[in-house]
């Protein structure tokens, strides 16, 4: 090494000269955004070093999170999952006991309301038929349950008990091609007879084509068939189709739109009336008025009573209060003062705003020659005040002031 310095000394103290005006040079230019360019260079040359570095730094820091202080990572998720598997059962089950509950009380509810006598039963089963519609319940001639009983829910007819063994029921669901009931129209009373199809809407069958039954009417089963009490919902019609000599009416069950976990089972049936159509106007209740309050109105307007009619009543009470009789004033007389607040017991409506009042004209000393007696007016002449003017006869015009008989025209 010392002989190649020895060798190549000039060259080289020219390299380190030049390299020391470089290095000067870069200290003092500066580029176009005022960086010196000793300090652009020098970031220039650190910055790949720099980020080999960090990505050596990150590896090895995840690599010690990941694989040596977090080994257990593996267990924790394991035992997190299985509490979150286990919470979602237990949600299930509460769901499952919360539905239960609602269907045990309207169960019991429509057991109270319901003249028949019903037993409560659960689902347990269903038939291995595939077209069949067959359930098995939990209750059987162990709980009087016999053939041919009807099955229902708080909603609508669902079947009829087709076998009774000691512990359980078979039932034939409404929907099943074997079923058949006798059926009622709600709004026109049409007679029909339902029976299934295979298929979650059943059928009416029967019904003369000049009937007229229209899609939203309700049928509810007649007593025809002595299977079902008169007056059990069936269900809603969602199709009707005209043929010959009979109607296509598809009609959707109403009592099985909540599943079938428990049903009630009627031991004796009782015939309800068919409920009417549900009425356009019903009574509303009105409360009396709080004790201690403003005594009411000493005459009650007419009911529906326009501003008009309340106006009147008001006018009426003002004469009243200052012994005004309307219709009977003499030429001179004052008119009564509207503007007049009434005592709470008098008025029977509400008071307009009260208005400052007009200054009425001097009364002027009448002349000998209109001089008529005091009981009734002169011939000829027009008497002014109340009479000419009544209220109740226009109720928003106030009565004009009487006009002194020394200013009215001589040809009257």
């Amino acid at each position: 090494m010392e002989s190649f310095l020895n060798r190549y000394r000039n060259i080289t103290v020219l390299l380190l000269v030049i390299f020391a005006q470089l290095v000067l040079l870069a200290v003092q230019v500066r580029n176009d955004q005022d960086v010196r360019m000793i300090r652009v260079w020098t970031v220039t040359a650190v910055t790949p070093l720099a980020r080999v570095m960090e990505s050596l730094r990150g590896s090895s820091i995840g690599f010690v999170r990941d694989y040596i202080l977090l080994h257990d990572t593996h267990q924790e998720n394991r035992r997190l999952q299985a509490e979150l598997d286990r919470m979602k059962v237990e949600n299930t089950f509460l769901k499952n006991e919360l539905n239960m509950a609602e269907r045990a009380k309207a169960l019991a509810v429509f057991q109270e309301h319901t003249p028949s006598k019903t037993v409560a039963a659960n689902v347990i089963g269903s038939g291995a038929g595939t077209n069949s519609k067959v359930v098995f319940t939990d209750r059987g001639s162990t709980s009087g349950i016999q053939r041919g009983m009807a099955v229902v829910t708080p909603d609508g007819i669902v079947g009829t008990v087709i076998e009774s063994y000691p512990t359980a029921s078979e039932i034939l669901l409404i929907t099943d091609p074997d079923f058949a009931a006798g059926v009622v129209s709600q709004k026109t009373g049409v007679r029909g007879t339902l029976k299934g199809q295979g298929t979650p809407l059943c059928r009416v069958d029967y019904v003369p084509f000049e009937e007229k039954v229209d899609v939203g009417d309700w049928f509810y089963t007649s007593g025809d068939d002595r299977v079902f009490p008169r007056g059990f919902p069936v269900g809603i019609v969602k199709a009707v189709h005209p043929g010959q000599p009979f109607k296509e009416i598809l009609v959707e069950p109403s009592g099985m739109h909540r599943g079938l976990e428990d049903v009630l089972i009627l031991l004796e049936g009782v015939h309800q009336t068919i409920p009417s159509e549900q009425m356009a106007y019903q009574p509303v209740y009105i409360a009396p008025p709080p004790p201690g309050g403003p005594a009411g109105p000493a005459e009650p307007a007419a009911p529906g009573g326009t501003e008009a009619d309340k106006l009147r009543a008001h006018y009426k009470a003002v004469g009243d209060a200052q012994n005004h009789k309307f219709g009977e004033g003499l030429p001179g007389s004052k008119p009564p003062d509207f503007n007049l607040a009434l005592k709470p017991g008098q008025a029977p409506v509400n008071a307009p705003p009260k208005a400052v009042p007009q200054p009425s004209l001097p009364a002027a000393k009448p002349t000998t020659t209109a001089a008529a007696p005091a009981s009734s007016p002169a011939p000829g002449l027009r008497p002014s005040g109340p009479a000419a003017g009544d209220p109740a006869a226009d109720p928003q015009t106030p009565a004009p002031a009487a006009v002194p008989v020394s200013e009215r025209p001589h040809n009257e």
